[in-house]
């Protein structure tokens, strides 16, 4: 079946990627909703293996070896010094949100997105730390990260704001007496955002996806429009790539695009949410003299021994991550509920966005080079609308621009958006739409199908 918003030759060949894609079958879930004209509801977390966490496919043995090196780093946790038991990696704090790279990316398998219970609660105390546990931190809520919109004097802030300080904790330096911010205060103001963490999964191969690639979405928008082209036109749908103000490249990783490469992202995330100083990140934030006194950078490559840093090993993980793989059923979900709800994603207008598939350009990985990438974005960032604006600005995108989330692994996702306000995925489809968003067309015509034809496209999107 294929899209009047779609070429027939683009059309046919997605359609018939993206079914090829689909892989094992999942355990069953005997409360899974069918198309049965009942009123739609989101299936849940697909239930089954996980079908991610793994390397990808055909990596040469030395990959593998980088691969393997880069979870061992990936799952280590940190403390201030590395001399606690089972926390051997040096450089916490002085100010930190999680004590492991794999504590916040952990759903399904490492490399996800939040677990269903919150590693962050145990870390406010953790070793005789002295934090309060902030209000929008629970046990059964997302992993987050706080950022604030404004600075006291009013200019733009948008920087993250670590939860946590190592005060108290039995391996701080002596006379280490940072204080704590104070949450409850800029809750009270409405000052806090938040964000969960993005899955990791196939980075490497969205990484590999030449900008010419990516931007080809956006110089499409011509007046010699082709009928996909005209249906974004016709639904007000544009985009446009977030940049790198260095060199002018494409950036594509984070909420809002705003990271250039898994190095950067990876450095960024061990300084931001660890407190850890590195070869790419090399200075410190919050903190004083009395609670920093390993010097910085704390995680760099030994040139001597020829030891990898930390983050260069963050980064092969991610880059050797495989992509998630689909199902073809689950539960009492059938196969052709899920052909039936992919037909509607893209009739429905869905994937003019979160396009099925793009194709990676030539990379010194083999595994990574010239292959399809059914990520489900066109990794441009679009204006979502004041509902799910946040006001804050990553490069040029803008308070309520926010890059199109890959939705391959969303079966087995538990929470969604940028800031994991809802674990529903009709609410998160919903969200969608508000004042503004380029999205309120598509999801008018979503509220339009009947019932049944709703859950076939949810039914769809938690197979993936």
């Amino acid at each position: 079946m294929k899209s009047s918003r779609f070429n027939e030759t683009a059309g046919a060949a997605i359609l018939a990627l993206s079914l090829s894609l689909f892989a094992s079958v999942a355990n069953a879930q005997t409360n899974a909703p069918t198309s049965n004209g009942s009123s739609p509801r989101d299936p849940g977390v697909r239930p089954g293996p996980a079908g991610a966490g793994g390397a990808a496919s055909s990596l040469t043995g030395s990959e593998l070896n980088l691969f393997n090196t880069g979870k061992l780093t990936f799952n280590e946790v940190d403390s201030v010094f590395g001399t606690i038991a089972g926390e051997t990696d040096s450089g916490l704090g002085p100010s930190f949100n999680m004590n492991s790279c794999a504590g916040c990316h952990a759903y399904p398998a490492a490399g996800g997105s939040s677990p269903q219970t919150n590693p962050q609660v145990a870390m406010a105390t953790l070793h005789g730390a002295r934090n309060t546990v902030p209000s929008f931190i629970t046990i059964n809520g997302p992993v987050r990260e706080a950022r604030f919109k404004t600075n006291p004097d009013g200019t733009a802030d948008g920087g993250v704001h670590d939860l946590f300080v190592i005060t108290g904790r039995s391996d701080a330096p002596p006379g280490c007496n940072l204080a704590q911010t104070n949450f409850a205060q800029q809750v009270s103001n409405g000052n806090v955002i938040f964000r969960i963490p993005t899955p990791l999964f196939g980075a490497g191969l969205i990484e590999a996806i030449d900008d010419a690639t990516i931007l080809a979405n956006v110089s499409s928008n011509s007046a010699n429009a082709s009928s996909i082209t005209a249906s974004k036109s016709q639904l007000g749908i544009s985009g446009r790539p977030n940049f790198s103000a260095n060199d002018g490249t494409m950036t594509r990783f984070g909420w809002k695009a705003q990271n250039k490469s898994l190095i950067v992202f990876s450095g960024e995330a061990y300084n931001v949410e660890q407190g850890v100083t590195n070869e790419v990140f090399p200075n410190a934030r919050q903190t004083t003299p009395s609670c920093d006194t390993l010097g910085h950078p704390e995680d760099i490559t030994n040139l001597v021994t020829g030891a990898s840093s930390d983050i260069v090993n963050f980064a092969m993980f991610m880059r050797l991550l495989a992509a998630p793989q689909p199902v073809n059923s689950y539960g009492n979900v059938s196969a052709s509920s899920i052909q039936r709800g992919q037909n509607d994603f893209v009739q429905t207008g869905c994937g003019l966005c979160h396009i099925p598939a793009l194709t990676s350009g030539n990379s010194p990985i083999a595994a990574l080079s010239n292959k399809t990438v059914p990520l489900y974005s066109d990794l441009l960032i679009h204006n979502m609308g004041s509902g799910l604006a946040d006001g804050v600005s990553q490069g040029v995108a803008a308070g309520d621009e926010f890059r199109t989330a890959p939705l391959w692994g969303l079966g087995q996702r538990i929470f969604f958006l940028h800031d994991g306000r809802t674990t529903d995925l009709m609410q998160a489809i919903q969200a969608h739409s508000s004042q503004g968003s380029e999205a309120n067309s598509v999801i008018n015509s979503f509220n339009s199908l009947s019932n049944s034809t709703q859950q076939d496209l949810l039914n769809f999107l938690r197979s993936l």
